[in-house]
This record gives structure tokens, sequence and C-alpha cells, in this order.
């Protein structure tokens, strides 16, 4: 009697032991679970450069707009992979790399995009660190590229550091903000420091696009010349920036077949502005004998009709109508490939989104051109084709959670409530959402 008391006692403690457990359990399942958020600066593009990852220290992480956490992070997972990230493809896979950041870093990484590209591509190779040959104080706003690999710094390095230069207008203005260079880590400013000719603090005023404007309008023009005869160079010392020389250049050589006819002609460069035509007019010669040189041999020919730009969808604007307008082969490709990706652009301030772009000329084309987009493929979130999903740039990087909610959830708006995106994120997937 007593045994079987005892047993049935001990099943009765088990029963409530298991309803406890339980109940605790479906009471904490409602509680949500706190969302995991990186919070990283978006770097204005103008001061990106190229870089390898492998070669960055903690410092320069940091000021790829990382923080102090994400930065370790990413050290550490360098680490765990064999000590060299191989492929974009293994870099983006860090989970302290938001989808955002990685965007914006993307098309300066200089590796393979994936691992299998790494391993079949023998020029992918780790090179030694060359270190710094110092001899005497500089002004680092006086050095060419070849002076700054002649010190040590990589072919890619020197780029990157003019490149920055001119983000702050032509100057790096003070020792301050030299060191800001993400390319230039701590070991080697702290090499550079004591030979650098520049003040050691950033004056309050300073502005970097007031220093641009400033470099702009400081050349002054004192002798005539033949805008037939210029090249690049000859154009960046007439006050143009290197984009703006290499605009003008192409415009004369291919929309113009070699040679300015006119000073319209001239006009007519979409970079050039009116202040600066009424600046230059009073010294430009046009000379006979370089139009007929650089033009092509007089021959029949079919008259090509100019572009009517008001008139040109956004959506259907060819390559070469977008060099006709002045954007170089990598504004236009870009511009090309960033819309074949989304299908179409569903709103201008997409197409000022894409990478390696001129944007002030793109503005100015965006100021004349339609966009129709009633041709652009919309899906729900239930319907659109897991291909659609796992290739579109906005979409990729949920795809597979929407693939895997729809399943027991096939309704848009609780998909939408499970994914929990970014307000900017989800902006720019329904675009894209009918």
């Amino acid at each position: 009697m007593k045994k079987a008391y005892y047993q049935k006692m001990g099943i009765l403690g088990i029963l409530l032991l298991a309803l406890t457990v339980f109940q605790n359990y479906t009471e904490k399942s409602d509680e949500k679970f706190p969302d995991l958020t990186f919070i990283s600066e978006n770097l204005p593009t103008e001061s990106l450069s190229e870089f390898d990852p492998n070669e960055l220290d903690e410092n320069q992480w940091q000021k790829l707009g990382f923080s102090e956490k994400q930065t370790a992070t990413i050290l550490k997972y360098k680490k765990i992979v064999g000590g060299n990230f191989l492929s974009k493809e293994q870099f983006k896979n860090c989970y302290a790399i938001s989808e955002e950041k990685y965007t914006q870093l993307e098309d300066y990484i200089l590796l393979p995009e994936t691992n299998a590209e790494a391993k079949g591509n023998s020029n992918f190779k780790n090179f030694e660190k060359k270190s710094l040959i110092i001899t005497k104080k500089f002004n680092p706003d006086q050095l060419s590229q070849t002076d700054w690999e002649n010190m040590g710094f990589s072919e890619k390095q020197s780029a990157a550091i003019l490149k920055f230069k001119n983000y702050l207008g032509g100057s790096f203005v003070s020792k301050e903000k030299f060191k800001e260079c993400f390319i230039i880590n701590e070991e080697n400013y702290l090499k550079l420091e004591p030979y650098l000719i520049l003040p050691a603090k950033t004056p309050a005023n300073f502005n970097p696009y007031a220093g641009k404007l400033k470099s702009f309008n400081s050349k002054k023009i004192q002798t005539s010349f033949d805008p037939n005869v210029l090249d690049v160079n000859g154009w960046i010392a007439l006050g143009f920036s290197e984009k703006q020389a290499n605009v003008i250049v192409n415009y004369r050589d291919r929309n113009l077949k070699g040679s300015f006819k006119t000073l319209d002609d001239i006009k007519n460069c979409f970079v050039i502005s009116v202040e600066k035509f009424e600046e230059l007019k009073p010294f430009i010669k046009l000379n006979p004998s370089t139009m007929s040189k650089n033009s092509e041999d007089k021959k029949p020919e079919f008259k090509q009709e100019k572009t009517d730009f008001s008139k040109t969808d956004m959506n259907s604007i060819t390559f070469k109508q977008l060099s006709e307008f002045g954007l170089d082969e990598k504004s236009a490709g870009s511009m090309i490939g960033f819309r074949k990706k989304l299908g179409g652009f569903m709103t201008k301030e997409q197409i000022l989104e894409t990478y390696n772009i001129d944007k002030e000329l793109v503005q100015k084309l965006l100021s004349i051109a339609p966009l129709d987009n009633s041709k652009v493929e919309r899906y729900s979130l239930v319907d659109a084709p897991e291909e659609w999903l796992k290739n579109h740039p906005y979409f990729k990087y949920s795809a597979d959670k929407i693939i895997y909610y729809r399943i027991s959830n096939p309704d848009d708006k609780k998909i939408w409530k499970f994914l929990k995106t970014k307000p900017e994120y989800e902006a720019r997937m329904r675009l894209y959402v009918k």
C-alpha cells in the first residue's frame, strides 16, 4: 500500500514540475528578442578609395566608419578564416559588416568576388609591406603619385592618398586631416609626422567644398590657347578638375569628331559653366589648321541627329547616349549595370545612388530627362520568384527569410512584420513590391 502511494505521489510531482516548466516557457516565448544592430558611419564616397582589407589595421578600420567592437570582430574573423580574406564573398560573411556598409564599400575592395575565383587566380597573392623611406621634411600637398611610391607606398595606396587630398579641396590642410586618410595607418603616421610641413590643427572654419571652389577659381588665364591641342592636363591647368577635363576631351574627340569648330561647341559642353566660358572666351583661339588636322577626312557622311534628352527615358537611355551627354565610360557603364540589376529605376534618386558616377553631371541629366517606371517588374512578397529575390540588389540579403516566412504565412503584411528590416531598407524594397 505504502509503495503504491509513494509511486502515485512521485508521478504527480513529476507532472506538476513539467507543467511549471512549460508554463514558464510559454510566458517567455512572447517576449521580444532584442534586435542586434551595428551602427557605422556612412562615409562620403568621394573620400573612399580602393583598398585591400588584409592591409588595414585597427585604426584604419575605424576611419572607415566601424566602431571599436566591430573592428575587433573583423580582425578576429580574419584570423579565423586563415589570417587573410580571400574574396569579397568571405569578407561580406563577417557579421560585424552590415548590408548597408558592405554595399558602400563593395566597389572599392581589392579582392576577387568569390573564393573560387581567388583560388583560381594565380595573380592574387600577398605582397610584403615596404618600409617607408623618409630623408627630409616635406609638404605632402606637393608630392606626386611617383613621390609617394618612392617613399614606400604601393601604387594603389599612393593613388588613394592623392584622392583623399582632392576630397579635402586640394590640400591636406593640417597634420590632423592628413592623419584621417584611412590608407595611412597609425604606425606609418608616427613615422611621417615629424617630417610633415603642415599646421598641427585644422582651422575651425575649414570646409573641403570651399577649398575646391577656391582652387578652381584661383586659376587665372594669362595667355591665349587653342582648345583643340589641349590634353587632360592642359584643361586641368585652366582650372578644371580631372573628371571635368576628361569629359571635355571625350566630348571634343568623340562627339565633335576631334575638334571644336566654333565657340558654341565649347559653350555647349555640359561641364563648362556659363561663368567659366565667359572667363575663357577672350583667350580662346580656334586655329583652322588644327581643326583640319584633328578632324576626319572630309567624306560624304550621314549627319547624325543629336539626342533630345528631354524625351529620352532614363530606363531606356543607352550607353552611347550617356556618352553623348558627356559621361565617361565608367559612369555610363555603372549606371547601365545598376539599372540592369534592379530591372529598371523606379525613382531618379536611385540613379544618384549609383556608384562611380559623376553626380554633378548626372544631376543635370536628370533635370532634363524623364523617367518611365511603368514597365519595371514588381511583385508581391508572396509571389516573387525565388531567383528574382536572390538576384535583386534590394532583396538578395533578405531573400532566404522571405522564402522561409511565406511558406507558413502567405501574407505580405505578416512577412514584412517578421522581416524587421531597417526603415530605409524596407522603403527601397517597397519600390518593387505591388
